[in-house]
C-alpha cells in the first residue's frame, strides 16, 4: 500500500508542476482577459458564467491539492516512519483526505443522534480529475470566444473600410445610398453583437453585409472608377501574392528544421498548391477589359491568400517553436545539472538515472517533447527533494 501511495504522490507532484504552468498561461490568456472585462450578453454570458465558475473551483482545487501534497511529502519524508504513520500516508495520498465544503444541517433537519454537520470529501485522484475537467470548460469557453474575436474582428474591420470606400464614391457620382446605408446598419449590429456575444454571433450575417456592399459597389460604380479600384486592388493582391511566397519559403524552411527532428504529427505540414495561378487569370480579366468580372473573384482570391497567408506564418512559428522548445529543455537540464554538481549531487545513484533519461530524450531524434518535458521536470522535482533532504 505504501508503495502505491509514494507512486500515486509522485504522479499528483508531476501534474502539479503542469497545473501550475497551465494555470498561468491560462490567467494570462488575452481572450480569457477580454472576457473578464467585457459586458457579456447572450449564449456567451451563459457559458463564461460556467468557465468563471470552473474557473474558481479549478483554483481552490489547485489550493487544496497543494496542501494535500505537503502533508504528504512531510509524511513521506519521515525517517522513521511507524505503521501508524505508513497508514496515515497511505489515506493522505490515496484515501478521502480531501475536504470539499463542510455544510452545516439545520436543526430541524436532524436526528436525535445525527451530526450537526456533512463533510463533502474525495481523493487526491478525483479532485485532480475534477480540476481537469474544470479547466478544460474554461480553456474551450476562452480559445472559441478569443478565435470568433480574432477571426470576425479584422473580417468586419475590412467590411466597414470597404462600405465606407463605396459609401464616398456612391456620393461622388451621385447614385443612390440605400444600399450602403442598408448595409451599415447590418454591419452597426453584427459588431455590437460580436463585442458582447462571440459565441452567439451569426456570420452569416456578415456574409449578407458583404453582399449588400457589393452590391452597391456594382451599381454605383462607372466604368473608369472600377478599372481604377481594381487596379489598385489587384496591385494590393500582387503585393499579398510577394508575401505568400516570402512566407512559403519561411514555412518551408522552419518544416526541413524540425524534419527527423520530431514526430511527423507535431510538425505542421506547410499547404500545398499555389494561389499564382488563379490570380493570373485575374490579371487576364484586367487585360482584356473584363472589369465588372473581377471584383468577386478578387476579393475571394485575396480572402483566400490571407487565410494561406496566416496558415503559413502560424505553421512556422509552430515548427520553430518545437526547436526553441527542445533548446529550452536542454538549457535547464543542463542548468539542474549544474546545479547537482555544486551540491556534491552529479553521480548520485538516484539522481543519475533520472539525468540520463533526460538527455536521452532531449537528444534523440524524433524527439518526443512531452516525454522530455516530463523526464526533465522528473529530475528536477528529484533534485530539489533531494537538496531539500540534504539541507535538513
Amino acid at each position: 500500500m505504501t508503495r502505491q501511495a509514494e507512486a500515486e504522490l509522485l504522479r499528483l507532484e508531476t501534474a502539479m508542476s503542469a497545473i501550475s504552468a497551465n494555470l498561468v498561461e491560462l490567467d494570462d490568456n488575452p481572450a480569457r482577459k477580454e472576457l473578464d472585462r467585457s459586458a457579456l450578453t447572450g449564449r456567451t454570458a451563459t457559458l463564461w458564467a460556467d468557465a468563471t465558475e470552473a474557473l474558481d473551483e479549478l483554483w481552490e482545487g489547485y489550493r487544496l491539492l497543494t496542501e494535500v501534497i505537503a502533508r504528504a511529502a512531510t509524511m513521506r519524508d519521515k525517517r522513521r516512519p511507524s505503521d501508524s504513520d505508513r497508514t496515515k500516508f497511505a489515506h493522505e495520498v490515496l484515501g478521502s483526505s480531501v475536504t470539499l465544503s463542510t455544510k452545516v444541517v439545520p436543526l430541524a433537519q436532524r436526528g436525535l443522534l445525527g451530526p450537526g454537520q456533512v463533510r463533502t470529501t474525495c481523493t487526491p485522484g478525483q479532485l485532480l480529475s475534477a480540476m481537469e475537467a474544470a479547466f478544460a470548460t474554461a480553456v474551450g469557453v476562452a480559445t472559441r470566444a478569443g478565435e470568433a474575436w480574432d477571426r470576425l474582428l479584422p473580417a468586419a474591420a475590412e467590411a466597414a473600410s470597404s462600405l465606407e470606400t463605396v459609401r464616398r464614391l456612391t456620393r461622388e457620382s451621385g447614385g443612390s445610398t440605400v444600399a450602403v446605408d442598408e448595409a451599415d446598419r447590418r454591419l452597426g449590429r453584427f459588431t455590437a453583437v460580436l463585442a458582447t456575444d462571440p459565441l452567439g454571433v451569426e456570420e452569416r450575417d456578415l456574409a449578407a453585409v458583404r453582399t449588400l456592399i457589393q452590391r452597391a459597389d456594382a451599381e454605383r460604380t462607372s466604368a473608369g472608377e472600377l478599372r481604377e479600384a481594381l487596379t489598385q486592388r489587384l496591385a494590393d493582391a500582387h503585393k499579398l501574392a510577394a508575401e505568400l511566397d516570402a512566407a512559403t519559403e519561411e514555412a518551408n524552411a522552419a518544416a526541413e528544421k524540425a524534419a527527423d527532428r520530431f514526430p511527423s504529427h507535431e510538425i505542421t505540414p506547410v499547404p500545398l498548391g499555389s494561389l499564382r495561378p488563379d490570380l493570373v487569370a485575374v490579371d487576364a480579366l484586367a487585360a482584356a477589359g473584363h472589369w465588372p468580372l473581377i471584383s468577386s473573384r478578387l476579393a475571394e482570391w485575396t480572402r483566400r491568400a490571407r487565410e494561406r497567408l496566416a496558415l503559413l506564418r502560424g505553421g512556422a512559428a509552430r515548427n520553430a517553436g518545437l526547436l526553441a522548445t527542445r533548446n529550452e529543455l536542454r538549457g535547464r537540464l543542463d542548468a539542474y545539472q549544474a546545479k547537482a554538481l555544486r551540491h556534491g549531487l552529479a553521480e548520485h545513484t538516484d539522481l543519475s538515472p533520472l539525468a540520463t533519461a533526460a538527455r536521452e530524450a532531449l537528444y534523440v531524434a524524433p524527439c518526443e517533447l512531452t516525454a522530455a518535458r516530463r523526464a526533465v521536470n522528473a529530475y528536477q522535482d528529484a533534485l530539489t527533494a533531494t537538496i531539500a533532504r540534504n539541507s535538513r
